[in-house]
């Protein structure tokens, strides 16, 4: 199975590289024919970015000739962008004093063309260098600041790099609530850029937290589904870090070669890329595994390999270079800080001037206002019973308000209890047309049984009887299944004791897809879709309260109909309603997904659907109860998790994840 994945890996690398080479050959054809202007020393820099996280020594030599070309043409953007990027070089070999005097430089510039795009890049990176050194606080300063400028310009890829900067922050200083929160919002806004190099650095950082977590299945899961867009981006830094992390789950898990083979491809890519903080993180990982293997030889080299690149990157000359810039930067802001306290002291100054002059003038009105207070105490009063009248009425609205809600959740348990019997109503409806009919039948064949008795046809009378018990049979077959929707409908209705007990989740799933679908069918019988199921057959049975779990599949799959059914009256031709369920299972977990082919979610309500009584329906469809009861059976009530994946215009798809255990 590796050496699958080994393979297919390596296709996709060959391609993303090939693809990758056509875009550099392009890039140098135009360089060759371009004249000594601005447009080609940003060719020399968008040059140097394609070998920047494969390439750096390649990278910086575009970067320097770009800077060379902008001072001679006296271009500030050009020459703040070179000494950005020469300082990205360093940055990613682990020469910290360097990138952080090169981010100070580019810093002075952009400030001084007073571009907040440019800035807020040059602030991520000096954050970037402050938390490589292990202060974590002192970049997460830096980020902030530069997130705000972001912000301020509507700049979304930009913004997306320091939301991810922060998760990752957080994780490093196990505050990971906030780190899940920046990471997801930084995945989001890379999706929405079409950046795969962001796309993929997202779902490494939340590999990254979920291991944190104690949740190896969510970290694996998106460990490997980052990786294919960090090959595609070229990102071997990053690439690193994905290879490292899924080594110390497979470590976790018991899985030995497997841990040994991808802590070798992350130290490997690290010395090829000269990325020398990923070759300590590496070395440090195998030091440790051959140490508990008893394979001392293995452990002593890695060790000192370890203690070499951490030389590298923190000697006491670099932490001195580091910590003097960082010195020098703060008396800089210093003195801009105290610029404008000069500033604003003169204004006070002149405020102060002015009070004055209002309190002369107040002065020679203030007679005047003695007259008024007897008719100013009587508005306060009258004032103050108004407030009394308005504070009895709020008391009163929020008493309505509380009866509203508790009406509306018992709306939500009737609405699915009568979505539930309209689709047991349809499903009973077919056995009981055969028990009908077959009855009929029986009735016309006993008469017929009865004239050959009387004809003495005793071969016509066995023949009759034999199709009496075919019939019989199949009316108890028929009557077995319509008992078995019955008592399915009594077990809804129960209360719920919260009993668990083994379930097949492909049987469950399948059960409310289709009493879901026929719910919807009893209200518009116009409504048609495709129902697609990919059951895994070899599915382990779970431990759950089927009532629960019955409603939350219920819940998922009304709001899928229910989308698709929306698309289809807004764009009637040429649309194919489509609802599918997915079940497998991996490390541990089961994973339930239904995916719809409808709108899809807006992301500006992503974070707000799994929220108490938000909904998107028209007023009377819905009450905005049904993915938040789902959320807290799945998390509260199992310790599972659930995800949204969702593109507007194109559909959604929901994850349910359940732990065997």
């Amino acid at each position: 199975m590796k050496r699958a994945v080994t393979l297919t890996l390596l296709l996709f690398t060959f391609f993303t590289a090939a693809a990758q080479r056509k875009q550099i050959d392009s890039l140098k054809k135009l360089l060759a024919a371009a004249p000594e202007d601005t447009t080609k020393a940003l060719l020399y820099g968008k040059l140097g970015n394609l070998y920047l996280d494969s390439k750096p020594d390649s990278a910086m030599l575009l970067y320097r000739q770009e800077e060379q070309l902008s001072r001679k043409l006296n271009f500030l953007r050009g020459e703040a962008s070179a000494i950005n990027n020469e300082g990205n070089v360093f940055d990613v070999t682990g020469n910290y004093p360097k990138a952080l005097s090169f981010y100070l430089a580019a810093l002075k510039i952009d400030e001084k063309r007073n571009k907040p795009r440019a800035i807020a890049a040059v602030l991520g990176n000096i954050g970037t260098v402050y938390a490589a050194e292990g202060d974590y606080r002192q970049g997460i300063n830096y980020y902030l600041r530069a997130k705000k400028l972001a912000e301020s310009v509507h700049n979304d890829q930009a913004l997306s790099i320091e939301l991810l900067d922060l998760g990752d922050r957080y994780e490093k200083l196990d505050i990971l609530d906030s780190a899940l929160v920046y990471t997801q919002e930084g995945y989001t806004m890379g999706v929405k850029v079409k950046d795969a190099d962001l796309t993929g650095a997202a779902l490494n950082n939340l590999g990254n937290i979920y291991v944190k977590m104690h949740k190896p299945g969510l970290a694996l899961y998106n460990y490997r589904k980052g990786k294919p867009y960090l090959v595609q981006a070229g990102d071997d830094d990053a690439i690193c870090v994905t290879t490292l992390g899924m080594a110390k789950i497979f470590r976790q898990q018991g899985q030995q070669d497997s841990a040994m083979y991808y802590a070798r491809r992350s130290i490997a890519a690290g010395w090829h890329g000269g990325f020398t903080p990923r070759v300590l993180a590496a070395s440090q990982f195998l030091s440790t595994y051959f140490k508990e293997q008893g394979r001392l030889d293995s452990a002593y080299h890695y060790l000192e390999v370890s203690v070499t690149a951490k030389d590298s990157l923190f000697s006491q000359e670099k932490n001195r270079a580091v910590q003097n810039l960082s010195l020098a930067e703060r008396q800089r802001q210093e003195d801009i800080a105290e610029q404008g306290a000069s500033n604003r002291a003169a204004i006070r100054f002149y405020l102060l001037m002015a009070v004055i002059v209002f309190l002369v003038v107040m002065a020679v009105v203030f007679w005047r206002n003695n007259r008024r207070k007897e008719k100013a105490n009587r508005l306060l009063s009258k004032q103050k019973q108004e407030i009394e009248e308005q504070r009895d009425q709020t008391n009163k609205a929020l008493s309505e308000l509380k009866l509203t809600q508790n009406q509306l959740v018992q709306s939500a348990k009737m609405a699915s209890l009568g979505e539930l019997t309209a689709g047991i109503a349809h499903e009973i409806q077919n056995p009981l047309n055969f028990v009908n009919n077959f009855s009929e039948v029986n009735r016309e064949l006993l008469v017929e049984m009865k004239e050959e008795i009387d004809k003495g046809d005793l071969e016509e009378v066995r023949a009759i009887a034999n199709d009496l018990i075919q019939n019989e049979e199949k009316i108890n077959h028929h009557g077995k299944r319509a008992d078995f929707i019955v008592k399915g409908m009594l077990e809804h209705s129960r209360t719920n004791t919260g009993e668990k007990q083994l379930t097949d989740m492909n049987v469950l799933c399948d059960e409310f897809l289709k009493l879901s679908y026929h719910g919807l069918r009893a209200k518009d019988k116009s409504f048609n879709a495709e129902m697609i199921t990919h059951f895994d057959s070899r599915l382990p049975k779970v431990n759950v309260s089927q009532q629960d779990m019955g409603r939350v599949m219920l819940n998922l799959f009304n709001n899928a109909f229910y989308a698709v059914n929306q698309k289809q009256k807004m764009v009637k031709d040429g649309y194919k309603p489509e609802v599918s369920v997915t079940t497998f299972s991996e490390n541990g977990n089961i994973f339930i997904k239904v995916k719809d082919n409808g709108n899809g979610i807006p992301d500006a309500i992503k974070d707000k659907i799994m929220q108490p009584f938000f909904t998107t329906k028209p007023t009377g469809e819905g009450t905005g109860l049904g993915l938040s009861l789902t959320y807290d059976m799945v998390v509260k009530g199992h310790g599972g998790s659930i995800l949204v994946n969702s593109v507007e215009g194109e559909g959604s798809e929901f994850i349910i994840l359940l732990p065997l255990n």
